[in-house]
Formats: C-alpha cells, sequence, structure tokens
C-alpha cells in the first residue's frame, strides 16, 4: 500500500511526539507513574505506539520516503536500539525513572528531537 505525502507527515509527527514523551521525565513522573492528565498514557501505550501504531522500524528502513536525511535515520535507529533493548528488560517506571540508564534514553530522545527540529512543547 502506498501512503500520500501527508500520511507519511503524519506519521512522523506522531513518531516525534511519542519521543517528545520520552524524553521528559517531568511527563512521565505526572502521567507515567502518578496518573495525572489530562493526557492518558502509560509506558507500555508509548512502547506499542513507537514499536507498532507508528512502526518506528519500517520509517528506519524507508527513511528517504519520509524525507528523513541520513544523519537522523542513525539517531533515530541508534534511539530505537537503545529503547527496544531498554524496554525489554524494564517495564515499570518508578523503578527505572531516576536511573543512569533512563537518563541516557532521555537524552538521546532529545537529540533525536533537535536532529528535526521538534519542539520539545508539543
Amino acid at each position: 500500500m502506498q501512503l500520500s505525502d501527508k500520511v507519511k507527515k503524519q506519521i512522523l509527527i506522531n513518531i516525534l511526539k511519542v519521543i517528545k514523551r520520552i524524553s521528559d521525565k517531568e511527563y512521565q513522573k505526572r502521567v507515567w507513574i502518578l496518573g495525572e492528565g489530562p493526557e492518558v498514557d502509560d509506558f507500555d501505550e508509548t512502547c506499542c505506539n513507537l514499536f507498532d501504531d507508528y512502526d518506528c522500524n519500517s520509517i528506519i528502513e524507508n527513511y528517504k520516503d519520509f524525507e528523513i536525511t541520513e544523519p537522523q535515520k542513525k539517531l533515530l535507529k541508534k534511539f530505537r536500539d537503545k529503547f527496544r533493548t531498554f524496554s525489554d528488560e524494564n517495564f515499570w517506571p518508578p523503578e527505572f525513572i531516576d536511573t543512569p540508564e533512563w537518563a541516557k534514553i532521555t537524552e538521546m530522545a532529545e537529540d533525536v528531537l533537535k536532529s528535526f527540529s521538534h519542539p520539545k512543547t508539543c
């Protein structure tokens, strides 16, 4: 199935919104741990959004179709790989949110957002 440019752009925006949530520790504490809205989200949903709903893998494999540059693709792939490994081993935010490993993930997420010139507050 061929996706329109508009759909591709929206998928990329959605991926960046998921990555923004991963970059924002205050959001994670407020929404994932305390359950304070107005957002309804948790770590599992974030993982599903990144890997299943918006299919980060497909975007990386077909990066040119999404008008992603080679450096952006490499950064996104590095982040995806690190986040995949982390999320396979960790699933309870109160246990990992203050670890150095999670700090590295959030920093990598910020780097991805910067590479796409994506505002941190969207």
